[in-house]
């Protein structure tokens, strides 16, 4: 019983939804042959989202948010050094 809802959740996951392909999101994680030669020629920013692809996925956000250009924010304030009173 387990193994079949596994497979039926495993199956959900990894079909190809209509909804999936109007995000322009590409649900293969690994491409071989023409696809992946089609997706090399692509501009990395015109190319569909990815699983596991951050580096692109990321590149891709950032030009649609038009934050490419903006120099990188650190993820947290630098902390200030301790005085001693």
């Amino acid at each position: 019983m387990r193994t079949a809802a596994f497979a039926a959740v495993l199956a959900a996951a990894l079909a190809p939804s209509a909804e999936a392909a109007d995000t322009g999101f590409d649900p293969r994680v690994l491409v071989f042959g023409e696809a992946r030669e089609e997706i090399k020629s692509t501009p990395i920013t015109q190319r569909p989202y990815r699983p596991l692809h951050v580096y692109g996925n990321t590149v891709r956000r950032r030009h649609q948010r038009g934050s490419a250009n903006q120099a990188a924010v650190p993820a947290r304030p630098t902390p200030r050094p301790r005085t001693s009173r």
